[in-house]
C-alpha cells in the first residue's frame, strides 16, 4: 500500500501543473464552504452574545423578533413606545431586581443614539455575562453628555471632550439637533455587539432635545437655548423598551404573563433567548441556501479533478501498460488513480482550511466594523471537520471513476498502447 501511495504521489507531481490548477479550485471551493459555515455560526453567537443576564426584554406590543430587533440590535423601528409610568409600574414589581429603560429614535451621522440611564453601565451584560467598560473617560453625569461605543470613536476620530451634535431620526442626512452640542465623556471598549455603534446618552438629554420639537419638526420660531432647558421638567414622558432582570428566573413566566396582560396599555415581554431562536428560524432558509451553492461549487470542483484524471488517462496508457509488465496487477492500477485523486483532494481541502484562517484573520476587523460579527481565528471546529471529511469522502468517490477506467484499460492493454 505504501508503495501504491508513492507511486501515486510521484505522478500526481510529474503532473503538478495541470493537477495544481484542479487542487487551487477545489481549496478555493473549500474556503467558500467553511467560511460560508464559520460566518453563520459565527454570527449566531455574535447575536446571542449581544445581551446576556436580560430576563425580558418589553416594549409596545408588536412581534418578539421586531422588539428585539429595535431593542437590543437597534434596528428597524418602533411600532409605537411605552408610557413612563409603566415602566415604572414594571420596575417597582416585586419581582424585579432591576430595569433599565431605553429610549431610541434619534441618530449621529448614521449610528443609533440610546437614552437610558447611568445604571445601563452597570447592569447591561454582553458575551459571558461581561461588564461594560471604559477604554477612556467615565459615564455621562448631566445633560447634553455623550458616551461613544468604540466604532463610533474609532470610525469617527472623536476624543474626550469633542462636541457632537444628534440628528433627529435614523436617517443618516436627518434634520439636525443644532443647537444643543454634546460633549464626550467616556468611550467604552470594544465588545463585538450593537454597542460598540452607539452613542449612549441621558434619557433627560433626550427629552431636552425636543423641548422645542412637535411631531418630528422644530416648532417655527421656537428656540430653547441649551443654558435654559433646566428649568424645564425633563423626565420622559415615554421610552421605546426596557430591558428588565428578575431577582429569581423561575419568576420569569410570571413576569411576562402580569407584562402582557397590563391593563395600562398593550405591553410586549419577550425572552430574549425565545425571541433569538424565532429570528434565526426566519433565516435558516437563507442560511441552508447559502450552505448549498457553497457545496455545489466543491462538487464542480471536484467533478473538475474527476474529468482532468480522466482526460489525461489516454496520455497515461503507456505508462500503465509499464506498470503492468513491471508486475503491477490490475487492482494496484486502481488504487493508484483512486489514492491519487484523494491526495488532491485532502491537499485542496488543507489548503482551503489554511486560506480560511489567514481570511478570518485578516477580514475579522472589518466584519466587527461593518456588520457587527465576530469571527474568532480558531482551529476547526466539529462542525468544520465534518465538512471536510464529507469533502474528502466526495472526493473519494470522484476517484473511483477515473480509478475504475485505468483498471480497465490496464486489463486491455499490453506494452503497447491501443489505437
Amino acid at each position: 500500500m505504501k508503495a501504491v501511495l508513492r507511486l501515486a504521489a510521484l505522478s500526481a507531481w510529474s503532473r503538478r501543473l495541470t493537477l495544481g490548477l484542479t487542487l487551487i479550485a477545489i481549496a478555493l471551493a473549500v474556503t467558500l464552504l467553511l467560511a460560508v459555515e464559520r460566518i453563520r455560526t459565527d454570527a449566531r453567537q455574535s447575536f446571542t452574545q449581544s445581551v446576556s443576564g436580560v430576563d425580558l426584554v418589553v416594549g409596545a406590543r408588536t412581534g418578539g423578533v421586531q422588539l428585539m430587533l429595535h431593542a437590543v440590535f437597534h434596528a428597524g423601528t418602533a411600532s409605537n413606545n411605552i408610557g413612563w409610568e409603566s415602566y415604572r409600574a414594571i420596575a417597582s414589581h416585586p419581582a424585579v431586581d432591576w430595569a433599565l429603560p431605553l429610549s431610541l429614535g434619534d441618530s449621529h451621522r448614521g449610528f443609533a443614539v440610546l437614552g437610558t440611564s447611568t445604571d445601563y453601565f452597570n447592569r447591561f451584560r454582553h458575551g459571558d455575562r461581561e461588564e461594560l467598560r471604559f477604554r477612556e473617560g467615565k459615564a455621562f453625569a448631566g445633560v447634553f453628555e455623550a458616551v461613544l461605543g468604540s466604532e463610533v470613536a474609532q470610525g469617527l476620530g472623536y476624543r474626550l471632550g469633542d462636541a457632537i451634535t444628534l440628528s433627529h431620526g435614523l436617517a443618516e442626512r436627518g434634520p439636525e439637533h443644532g443647537d444643543k452640542p454634546f460633549r464626550i465623556t467616556g468611550i467604552l471598549a470594544p465588545t463585538g455587539t450593537p454597542v460598540d455603534r452607539t452613542v449612549h446618552v441621558s434619557l433627560e438629554s433626550i427629552t431636552a432635545l425636543h423641548l422645542d420639537w412637535v411631531g418630528g419638526a422644530p416648532l417655527p420660531g421656537v428656540t430653547i437655548p441649551p443654558e435654559f432647558v433646566a428649568k424645564f421638567d425633563l423626565r420622559p414622558k415615554e421610552i421605546t423598551a426596557a430591558l428588565v432582570g428578575l431577582k429569581q428566573r423561575s419568576d420569569v413566566f410570571r413576569m411576562q404573563r402580569f407584562i402582557n396582560q397590563y391593563r395600562g396599555e398593550p405591553l410586549l415581554a419577550v425572552m430574549p433567548g425565545v425571541a433569538l431562536d424565532e429570528l434565526w428560524q426566519s433565516v435558516a432558509l437563507v442560511e441552508r441556501s447559502l450552505l448549498a451553492i457553497s457545496a455545489l461549487v466543491v462538487l464542480v470542483g471536484l467533478a473538475g479533478m474527476a474529468a482532468t484524471l480522466l482526460a489525461g488517462l489516454n496520455e497515461r496508457r503507456r505508462e500503465l501498460a509499464i506498470l503492468r509488465a513491471l508486475g503491477a496487477g490490475p487492482g494496484q492500477i486502481f488504487l493508484m488513480l483512486t489514492a491519487e485523486g484523494v491526495l488532491v483532494t485532502a491537499a485542496g481541502a488543507l489548503l482551503g482550511l489554511i486560506l480560511l484562517t489567514l481570511g478570518s484573520g485578516l477580514a475579522a476587523p472589518w466584519l466587527v466594523e461593518r456588520l457587527g460579527i465576530v469571527v474568532a481565528t480558531r482551529l476547526p471546529g466539529s462542525e468544520e471537520l465534518a465538512l471536510l471529511a464529507a469533502v474528502i469522502g466526495t472526493g473519494l468517490l470522484a476517484s473511483l471513476v477515473p480509478g475504475w477506467r485505468a483498471w480497465r484499460m490496464s486489463l486491455a492493454d499490453g506494452l503497447t498502447p491501443k489505437n
